[in-house]
């Protein structure tokens, strides 16, 4: 399944500012839809990293009326609010979203993990370390495979102590967040240790800094190098993908499904 990003800021590091008015937000999210996308996910603050944090009616003033515009538009249109502020999360579900996706995995708030419990809703839980603001400040781990698997157990617990459900729980490796790029090629490398967990397995690739690194392009032509993050991670068992580029990520995993599978296509 796509998740389409759809970041309503004006700092965040691919598509910062081009999506910040209602409006065109609204219109961009169902381009997204059309592309393919099975989930909208809206954040209104940037988790890149050395970003600061902005305050809650900020927040809230940037993400609740674009999902309030995109239920309007399409019903049926899943909605994910990218938030660490359980305030920001529990307005955004009341508006029309339907998952939380937390970059802290309730770290910031221990208010998320009630508010999760209490909505019944789907909850990615990302592993993360420190702050966007500091987290790339000399990241250091042993075995990053077994950290930040240990790590994002953690946080399961927490959550299902409060009273989620197993099967509304999805894990995110966090690629990038406090991770070198030796780090994040090491945990895509060998995500099956993640899979076998059990749980779903969302991983978030597009465009980001260890592309670049490995390519040496810029951010606005890291769509290729995106497209073979994504490729190796669906070759390792995860099936939720956060990308900028949905119709492009769509053709790719419906061409990989139709070689490995035998799904079925219609011929041109």
């Amino acid at each position: 399944m796509l998740m389409g990003v759809l970041n309503v800021t004006p700092d965040s590091f691919f598509d910062g500012g081009r999506h910040d008015a209602p409006a065109e937000a609204q219109r961009h999210a169902m381009r997204m839809r059309n592309d393919g996308a099975d989930i909208i996910d809206i954040g209104g603050e940037s988790s890149r990293p050395g970003a600061r944090q902005v305050s809650t009616a900020e927040e809230l003033r940037r993400t609740v009326p674009v999902v309030g515009a995109i239920r309007a538009c399409d019903p049926s249109v899943v909605i994910s609010i990218d938030t660490t502020k359980a305030e920001v999360a529990q307005q955004a579900l009341e508006a029309g979203a339907n998952w939380i996706n937390d970059i802290s995995a309730g770290r910031f708030d221990k208010r998320m993990a009630p508010l999760a419990a209490a909505a019944n809703c789907p909850v990615v839980l990302m592993h993360s370390r420190a702050t966007p603001r500091d987290m790339q400040r000399e990241p250091f781990y042993e075995n990053v495979v077994e950290e930040v698997r240990g790590e994002l157990f953690e946080r399961v617990n927490v959550f299902m102590k409060a009273g989620v459900r197993k099967s509304r729980i999805l894990l995110d490796p966090g690629i990038g967040f406090a991770k070198r790029i030796e780090d994040n090629l090491d945990l895509l490398r060998n995500l099956h240790d993640l899979v076998k967990t059990g749980f779903p397995v969302l991983v978030g690739t597009s465009r980001k800094s260890f592309i670049g690194n490995i390519t040496g392009n810029p951010v606005g032509h890291r769509l290729w190098g995106t497209l073979g993050s994504v490729a190796a991670a669906y070759s390792r068992g995860a099936t939720f993908f956060r990308v900028h580029d949905v119709a492009a990520t769509r053709d790719m995993l419906n061409t990989i499904a139709a070689i490995e599978h035998g799904t079925a296509v219609t011929e041109q």
